[in-house]
Order: structure tokens, then sequence, then C-alpha cells
């Protein structure tokens, strides 16, 4: 029997006896790895720790520690809760049960929606299953013995699903103890290394994501190696949900939704100023940054959206409307329309950059199953803007949106930015010349300006590829804010010239470029990243000038005019209520600042000052409160521009 030569991630060799197992090769580089080896790669791709070395590869070991190594464990915790559901509910019908982001669900076809009793004996068995240590097995079947396997388990959901698979796919099953699912895998060597896991949750489904189809049963998971991790997850689970975006907006009176506008929100007046206030800091960058905004309309006719090639690849996400026997739709995005202006005009070299912001609202036909708070709306505005710029001018545009994006977030309280250069997907347009030029532009001026990123294959936009910007909560849960896309295709398609200096035409870029994206996104993110405390500067309400007793009232409402004329924000509670009650409101309302008047105030014409979170601040003149309020906001929301004047 002759030697294979593999090749560790280091750059290191190990040989191993042809025919020997991944699990042989793990043992030999280490004894401490083989009790974190969950799966492996060889020549890139994802293995079983009992496949076998037939000739030279190289090799990496999956553990929890790394990504795909999680998405193995918790790919087999899903056909492990499988396995427990089948032997306590005989009549559930398998469907799909992949890993997510954290965790892992498994969709069943029931008679009866599960429970949270159905959950906990679920859980049960799964215990009794993993302490079994059962072995998880593979093996590759025929597509006929496969459909024969399945139609006899009556599993009608796992033929359709081989019925669908390409001609030339390997067909694959997993088996552990008498449970058998249908998988490409790869999978743990056995049950028994699940060791933490908690059921969270049962939420209704659609086979293949589409209401039209049968309803299913979802069952949320998630597993770790160690009950100190899982421990330290359910904690921020915990904490991820006192921060739902979707419980403070009720709480603190900022937006709700209705079923006659389904996945649309309304504002009331609270949420209304975060979302003016948010807009008017974007203005104000938009003024210092050279941007013109622009207003433009809601609807337009298919035309419009066949020469972007919205029409053909998009219409069915969108809003439609039949008028006048003509097809008109609500816009989804502002490019199109600002397209129309800049051909409205004749542009030399001279006249470019010329930059479009806009915050109009978007429609888009999300399905009902994948919406979600503020998170994923019908009805939104962003804060959007398009620059029509010459070749030569694509850094310096880059450069700029980039330095106002980290001004934007700097005053917005997100530090660590990563950033994806995203390119192209399946579904595009244009043609791959105008590809491989945009994706080399793109990543060549990110080079030239020394920025860190990531390549994200497949995530381009549809017209070209992007620069996205990812920022971290409070959470450390990654958020997909910032965007800059460079576009050769739709001048293409609009057919946009400008005049050269040689007074020959010539088609400019077309940079999409957004900082905080969808308004109401951002919004959900951000009351989860503060947990509904907004800093001053944005708070709907600043200040809350509380009487102590009724004699005090007067006293309160000439304070609270003050502090308006000031530009301030400010409620008023002279209700004849306890003093400490109205405090524990005023905590409960998050609102950065108490100011507390009783008769010893109103006679020294100052104010008790409290902060959220922080307490007694002691007492001063209202004029020191006011000025305090606006050093603050000056502080933080003036800070980056005070030091791009001093440089």
């Amino acid at each position: 029997m002759k030697n294979v030569r593999i090749t560790l991630p280091d750059g290191g060799q190990i040989e191993m006896e042809q025919g020997s197992t991944v699990m042989d090769a793990v043992a030999r580089i280490g004894p401490g790895l083989g009790k974190a080896a969950l799966a492996a790669k060889i020549d890139g791709a994802q293995v079983d720790l009992d496949h076998r070395l037939d000739g030279d590869a190289s090799l990496e070991v999956l553990t929890f520690s790394n990504p795909e190594g999680r998405e193995v464990y918790w790919h087999s915790t899903t056909h492990l809760m499988a396995q427990a559901t089948k032997e306590l509910y005989p009549e559930a019908q398998l469907t799909i049960g992949p890993p997510i982001e954290e965790g892992f669900y498994y969709d069943f076809d029931m008679p009866e929606p599960f429970t949270t009793d159905d959950l906990e004996r679920i859980e049960g068995r799964m215990v009794e299953l993993s302490q079994a240590d059962m072995p998880i097995r593979r093996r590759e079947l025929s597509r006929e013995d496969a459909r024969a396997l399945f139609n006899e388990r009556g599993e009608s959901y796992k033929v359709e699903m081989i019925d669908d698979l390409a001609e030339d796919e390997v067909i694959s099953i997993y088996e552990q103890g008498d449970f058998i699912d249908l998988c490409r895998g790869p999978h743990i060597p056995s049950t028994g290394k699940i060791k933490a896991f908690k059921l969270l949750s049962v939420a209704a489904a659609y086979w293949h994501g589409d209401e039209n189809n049968q309803s299913l049963q979802r069952i949320y998971g998630v597993s770790y190696p160690r009950r100190k991790d899982l421990d330290e997850y359910l904690e921020r689970r915990a904490e991820a949900e006192r921060r739902d975006h979707r419980k403070l907006g009720r709480q603190l009176g900022l937006f709700m939704f209705h079923p006659y506008a389904p996945a649309s929100p309304f504002f009331f007046p609270k949420g209304a100023r975060v979302y003016n206030a948010l807009t008017d800091y974007v203005r104000e960058l938009y003024n210092r940054y050279g941007y013109d905004e622009v207003i433009t309309p809601l609807i337009y006719e298919a035309g419009l959206w066949k020469t972007s090639g919205h029409y053909e690849h998009f219409w069915d996400e969108m809003f439609t409307i039949n008028a006048d026997d003509r097809e008109y739709a609500p816009k989804p995005m502002n490019c199109p329309s600002h397209c129309l202006m800049y051909a409205a005009g004749h542009h030399s070299y001279r006249d470019l950059p010329i930059r479009y912001a806009d915050f109009a609202r978007l429609h888009r036909h999300e399905r009902s199953g994948v919406t979600a708070g503020l998170m994923r709306v019908r009805s939104f505005s962003q804060d959007d803007a398009h620059i029509f710029c010459r070749p030569d001018q694509i850094r310096d545009e880059v450069d700029d949106f980039m330095t106002m994006l980290r001004e934007a977030y700097t005053t917005l309280g997100f530090e660590d930015t990563v950033i994806h250069l995203s390119t192209r997907s399946a579904k595009r347009a244009g043609s791959d010349e105008l590809w491989d030029q945009a994706e080399e532009t793109l990543a060549r001026v990110l080079d030239s300006l020394g920025v860190d990123y990531e390549v994200a294959p497949g995530e381009a936009a549809f017209y070209g590829p992007k620069v996205d910007f990812f920022v971290k909560d409070a959470l450390q849960r990654p958020w997909q804010l910032g965007t800059c896309q460079l576009d050769f295709n739709m001048p293409e398609l609009f057919d946009l010239e400008y005049i050269t200096e040689s007074g020959k035409p010539a088609r400019p870029v077309m940079i999409h470029r957004a900082i905080l994206g969808s308004l109401e996104r951002f919004l959900g993110v951000y009351i989860e990243h503060c947990a509904g405390a907004f800093p001053t500067w944005l708070a709907p309400v600043q200040v809350v000038v509380i009487g102590i007793s009724e004699h005090q009232a007067d006293y309160v409402r000439g304070v609270a005019r003050r502090l308006e004329d000031a530009g301030i924000r400010v409620e008023t509670d002279v209700r004849n209520e306890k003093v400490g009650y109205k405090i524990r409101e005023a905590e409960t309302k998050k609102i950065p600042f108490m100011a507390i008047a009783g008769a010893r105030e109103m006679a020294a014409g100052d104010v008790s000052v409290r902060r959220h979170g922080m307490g007694d601040q002691g007492n001063m003149p209202v004029e020191g409160l006011i000025g305090e309020i606006e050093e603050e906001i000056a502080r933080i929301v003036r800070s980056d521009r005070t030091v791009q004047a001093a440089d």
C-alpha cells in the first residue's frame, strides 16, 4: 500500500497510508485535535472525518472555533432534533433543516402546531439520543433507490427534493440509529459530540418560502460544545430581546404597524422627531460635502423599468399599477429617476461630478414571511445619492464618501467598521467586459486608499460591484449599513454622456452610495444598539421638566418655554403624582435630562438636574442646563468637523 502526502494549512506535510481516514490524519497532527475535530476540508471540499484519503491532498480540520465548523455542528444538531421529533411525533413529515447564522432550524409538516410543552419533550429526547452516542454515517444511493427509500418512509417532501436535484448530482443520506435524512453533509462523527443545546422557539413557515405552498412548523434551536458557551449565548439572546426595537418602539411611542398597510411603519410624533433629526444630520453632511438634494416622482411607467433592466429581473418584486391601459410601478430605488434628470441636461467635463441626493419614499413588495419590524419593510426612505463623474474622479469621490461615512459612524457611536468588496452575482445587468472594468477599478481604488477589505463573491448589486460597510452594535452583532456601488452599466443603458476636453462624447461613471441605507432599518438597528436610550442630539424628548407639586406648574411651563426657545425638545410633567413616580417614568422613557422644580428651585430660579441612568447632577440655572445640552451636542455632532477644519 503506497503512502499519500497531506499538506496542512501552515504548509507542513504528513504522510499517511493510502486509504487512511481523515480522522487518522487528525490523530497524527496532534492528540488534542481529535476531540475538537468536527469535519474537514480536502482540497477545499468539505468531508466527514471518516472520509478516506486516496491521493495527495490539502487538509484543513474544521472545529467549532471556525464558521464552517460551527455550521457542521449546528447542521448535525438539527438532524438530532429531527430524529427526536420523528420518534415522538411520527406523523411529522421532514422537509429541510439548515444551519443559520447562529444556530439552526428544521421545518416540519405537522397536523397541529407545536407547543412549548412539545419543545420541552423534544429537547428531553435529544438529551437521550446525545447520550446514546450513535455513530453518524454517510451512504450514497442511486436516484431510484433514494426515491424508493423515502417513499417507503412516507417522506414525500424528500422525494420532491430528490426529483429537483440535477441529473449528475451525487445523492447521499445520513443515518443515525433508525433515523435517515437526505443530506449532502458533512456531519460530525456521532451524536455524543453534541453536548449543550436549547430549542428556542417555533414559528410558521412555508414550503420553499412561498405563502401559496403548504404551511409548515419551524423549530429554531442552538447548540454548543460547552454548557458555559450555551449559557452565555442565552444571556446575549435575552439581552437582545430586551433591546428588541419592536418592543421598545411601542414602549417609547415611536412607531406602529397596521394590517391596512402591511410592513409599512407609521411614525408617531416622537418617532418622526428621531427620523427627521437623522435626515437633518445627513442633509448637513450633504451641504458640507457638495451634494444637491432633488425631489423625484414616486410612480413611473413601465418603460423606465424596461430601460433600467428592473422590469425583466425584478417586476415580480415591485408593486404594480394598471392605469389608462398602461403598466406603472412605484419606484423601489431612485437611481433610474436620477439618470433621467442627468439625461435632461447637456454636461461638459467641467460640470462633473454631479451629486444628486434623494430622500424619496420607496416601495418594494417584500413577501410577508420575510418582513420583520423596521428591519425589512415595504415602505421606506434611504439617505440615497448618486454621483455622476468622470473615470479620473472615481478615486476622489470614493475617498470623500468614505470620509463622510466615517464621520457619521463616529457621531453615531459605531467604532469598528468591516469593509467587504462584493463582486458580480449570477443575476446582473451588462456585459462581462463592463463588470471586469468596474471590479478592477473599484479594487484598485480601495488598494490605492490603503483600505483593508474582504472580498464577498456573488454579493454585488444588480448593476455593479460594491463596497459594503458593516458595523457592530452593542451586542457585537454585525449590520451592513453603508454601501458604495460602482456602476458602468446604467449610464450605458440610459445613453448618458458628457463632453470631454477634446470635444468628444464620453460615458460618465455612476456611483450609488448610502451611509445609513434604509432609514427605517437603520432606526431598528440603532434602537437595539442603544436600547432605546438615544444620545441627547437624537432623542425625541431631550428634557422633561417635572414639577414637585401643582404650585410649580407655571414655573415649570416657563422653564420649558426657555428650553424650547433654545431649540431643545422638551416635555413637562405637572401631574398630581409623587415626584419619585415621575422620575421613574422619565427613566422608563429614557429621556436624557430631567429638570426638577420644587419650591426651593422656583425661589432660586434654577432646576435640579438628573441624567438618565446617572442620577442627580445637582442644581443649576436654566441657562446653565441649556449650555450643557448645547455643549454636549456640539461635542458629539460637530467633533469630526472641528478636527477636519484643524487639519
